[in-house]
């Protein structure tokens, strides 16, 4: 395996770790998070949840069983960057259709790995949510300074739009009991499916729909679903809503969805 090149993350609060490049050589912002799941990296990676993020792994080792072509929530890779403590070129399992570092070059997802992940996620629970810059093509602490001080804060900022699905779509079981309306803030595949694991037939609806649309499939209730961004910035949403809370009919949400009821 050859050597990895040298990267750098700098928060915007002007912390810096170095660690070595992992996926695309580039740059990238986002505001940093941190996720504690220790499997199912992949699920993660693509949840439309993390648009925008740059995202910490807390467990050590990541990559080490490779991907696989059905563990997805999403089409693609949805963070904007990763960090991990170890990250694992090559991988073990048998029924893997590739690496994660394959996926990452796909899906032009830029990392940075062997930092102290324990030391930065302490950090940022200690001094809050904040903007955060990896590259392994720039290393000049001072110029990555300016770059994360110029990336758009996550407040105020409408992301859903660019993870939304643009055109209705059902799923439905065999012998459906309920009908759901689920309007798409970026919603992941896992929820559709354990909704039609329980007999509902659900019909997914682009972000801008409304309630004539949503009540044109002559659903038993309504989901609103999990996805990224701030929910303070997308009053359509709030006012759809509020109208369909007003119906009577059963309403429940998850991530951004329930945020937003």
């Amino acid at each position: 395996m050859e050597q990895r090149k040298p990267a750098v993350l700098v928060l915007a609060d002007g912390t810096v770790f170095e660690g070595v490049a992992t996926g695309k050589i580039g740059t990238t912002t986002g505001e940093i998070a941190f996720n504690t799941g220790m499997t199912g990296y992949q699920e993660v990676f693509t949840d439309p949840s993390y648009f925008g993020q740059i995202l910490i792994m807390t467990t050590s080792h990541i990559g080490n069983y490779g991907v696989h072509a059905e563990e997805v929530e999403s089409d693609s890779i949805k963070i904007a960057g990763l960090v991990t403590k170890k990250f694992s070129e090559i991988y073990s399992r048998t029924s893997a259709t590739g690496s994660l570092e394959e996926l990452m070059l796909q899906s032009n997802t830029v990392g940075i790995s062997d930092l102290d992940t324990r030391s930065l996620v302490r950090h940022i629970r200690s001094k809050g949510a904040m903007n955060a810059v990896i590259s392994s093509e720039i290393l000049d602490v001072n110029q990555l300074k300016e770059i994360v001080a110029n990336a758009p804060s996550m407040d105020g900022l409408e992301l859903s739009s660019k993870v939304a699905c643009t055109e209705a779509y059902e799923v439905c079981p065999e012998n459906p009991q309920y009908r759901v309306s689920l309007i798409d803030f970026g919603v992941k595949k896992n929820i559709v499916r354990c909704l039609v694991d329980r007999g509902c037939h659900v019909k997914v609806f682009p972000l801008n729909s409304t309630k004539a649309d949503m009540d044109s499939f002559n659903p038993d209730g309504y989901m609103l679903s999990n996805g990224p961004g701030d929910p303070s910035a997308m009053p359509n949403s709030v006012q759809l809503v509020k109208e369909l809370v007003e119906s009577g009919k059963p309403i429940f949400g998850i991530c951004l969805g329930h945020q937003i009821l």
